[in-house]
């Protein structure tokens, strides 16, 4: 049974909207290198909630989820369709894995999920689901939702994590003037490389105690549960591509990975 891959994305500032850059062009690069799938779920950082939940409208509405931008940015609408099915479809595998899950049917998209997507399916005219993140459950906890709904990527749905390699915002700020990345945020996305394609799950999950820096990395986790969800749903021994290697400013780390399961 073929499969799609699953992605992981770093999203970037919602300005990536406007200019993707270099990051960009991978995005619409993976798309143009995959099939079309008929639905997306991606899992976003910013949406954080207790319980695993999933949008269900079939009209979602584009989430300006930011303040301090160009007034453009805020004219963007992301009008994909919504795929309730696909919703029922991953609450009901969720379920099957023991894990309890609900569907909002009035979320819409919020900019970790419409950014890229934008770039990479910029007809809108595929449908989406939103998937949130739950920190306060922890790396594990995601990379068993990733494995729960892996089952989606036979069915035609792609899965994407979007969030970010490495995200201290403190330190974009403070650091804006500098020309390239801080040490530490190539020192954590040259490791989590390293482990990625030594396909040793057990270091990623517990990255928080063995990655260089990875509290400084990562002050908060949701912008690093997304990815273990990607691999996860693709499996530990999943081919493993880092497809982009980049930064946003000092602190961002813009790298992206392409997971297909092992055959």
């Amino acid at each position: 049974m073929s499969r799609l891959p699953t992605l992981f994305l770093s999203h970037g500032s919602p300005m990536h909207a406007l200019d993707a850059g270099a990051a960009g062009s991978a995005w619409s690069a993976l798309a143009r290198a995959i099939p079309r799938p008929r639905a997306v779920l991606i899992v976003s950082a910013h949406w954080d909630t207790s319980l695993p939940m999933l949008t269900g409208s079939r009209t979602p509405q584009t989430i300006h989820d930011f303040g301090g931008f160009p007034d453009e940015l805020y004219k963007i609408r992301y009008d994909a369709p919504g795929a309730p099915e696909v919703a029922a479809r991953a609450a009901a595998a969720l379920k099957t894995a023991g894990i309890t899950a609900g569907i909002d049917g009035c979320r819409g998209l919020d900019h970790g999920a419409w950014v890229p997507l934008r770039i990479m399916y910029p007809e809108a005219d595929i449908p989406v689901v939103q998937l949130s993140v739950q920190t306060q459950r922890g790396a594990a906890h995601h990379w068993h939702l990733g494995e729960a709904i892996a089952p989606l990527s036979a069915e035609d749905v792609l899965i994407v994590g979007s969030g970010h390699v490495t995200h201290n915002l403190g330190d974009w700020i403070t650091n804006a003037r500098r020309p390239g990345p801080l040490p530490y945020v190539t020192e954590f996305a040259d490791w989590l490389a390293d482990r990625l394609a030594a396909h040793d799950r057990d270091a990623v999950i517990g990255y928080r105690d063995l990655a260089p820096e990875a509290a400084r990395a990562h002050p908060t986790e949701e912008h690093f549960l997304p990815l273990l969800v990607a691999w996860g749903a693709a499996g530990a021994d999943a081919r493993v591509k880092r497809v982009h290697e980049g930064q946003d400013g000092a602190a961002l780390s813009m790298d992206a990975y392409r997971f297909d399961r092992a055959v």
